[in-house]
């Protein structure tokens, strides 16, 4: 028998499904957020960052195969292309790498603000790469943008420029990740894409691990324990809430982290940002808005004309 669904029903449970979507979606940016000042308290002097990698990757890797087994779905993390999988991981490892680098000389919140410079790179790589339609009102905002990454990177002692250069490779190579990720996806699990690319992050930092490596206490354990399960379960609730809700309806939300960075510069670091960040982060924010809004406006007129 067929079962009919009125159209109440229907947006009921799509609005049901967007709530939940945008609580995963706030849980997993404070996960992350979070992991970020967890990363900073063991980089700053205790942890090396390719120790943190390696060991990150391992659990990380670890936890997804004892997860898949259990449920008896290890089908998902296998690649269908597996060599474009392995240099997407490979060449990926400078994203962690340059962001967890930045958070030893800057303060959370500065590095939080010049990361957002990906959604600009993203919009330049979507346009080159994936050969998506951007328009003047787009261009302008990502030109506007990156005059807010110059106001602010505001270098005030020896090693902070390196940090701010650090964080723009990282956010170049986390557009690359996302490009790549989304032309993958058309044939790859995001499981697969998940594993593949963590397992690339460890074993290009392994590279490096004997020349770095020292002696951990228990507490920096616990710390590089820490920072992987939260990691997992950030991305979890992320990739849950994408798939639950709109991107267009969560992308505003991104700007949550900021907040929270603050926050916790504040009360675990006693720092404030200065006014010329604050004003590179209402530039950023503002330009980064005005690119959502436009790609939300063009995904809604080739829904209508399809």
């Amino acid at each position: 028998m067929r079962r009919w669904i009125s159209f109440n029903q229907v947006s009921s449970s799509v609005s049901t499904n967007s709530t939940i979507g945008i609580a995963l979606f706030l849980l997993g940016m404070v996960l992350m957020t979070c992991m970020d000042a967890a990363v900073k308290w063991l980089v700053e002097d205790r942890v090396h960052v390719i120790q943190l990698l390696v060991v990150r990757s391992c659990i990380i890797g670890l936890l997804m195969f004892v997860y898949f087994s259990a449920k008896r779905q290890l089908s998902q993390l296998k690649p269908d292309r597996l060599g474009a999988q392995t240099l997407r991981g490979l060449l990926g490892f400078l994203a962690p790498f340059g962001f967890f680098i930045a958070l030893k000389y800057l303060p959370l919140t500065a590095v939080t603000v010049v990361f957002f410079s990906n959604i600009f790179m993203i919009t330049l790589a979507s346009a080159l790469f994936l050969k998506e339609k951007v328009g003047v009102y787009r261009w302008s905002a990502v030109a506007l943008g990156y005059v807010g990454v110059m106001i602010a990177i505001k270098p005030t002692a020896e090693g902070e420029l390196f940090g701010y250069m650090m964080t723009l490779v990282s956010s170049a190579t986390y557009a690359f990740l996302f490009i790549s990720g989304k032309r993958l996806g058309t044939t790859e699990s995001s499981e697969s894409l998940v594993l593949f690319y963590n397992l690339g992050v460890g074993v290009v930092a392994l590279f490096w691990l004997a020349g770095v490596w020292q002696p951990l206490a228990t507490s920096d354990w616990l710390g590089l324990l820490l920072v992987s399960v939260v990691a997992v379960f950030g991305q979890y609730c992320l990739t849950q809430a994408f798939a639950l809700a709109e991107a267009s309806l969560l992308a505003p939300l991104n700007y949550v982290s900021l907040v929270l960075a603050l926050i916790l510069d504040w009360v675990l670091w006693q720092t404030v940002p200065g006014a010329q960040t604050i004003l590179g982060a209402i530039i950023i924010v503002g330009s980064s808005a005005l690119v959502i809004y436009r790609q939300h406006q063009q995904e809604s007129k080739r829904a209508m004309a399809s």
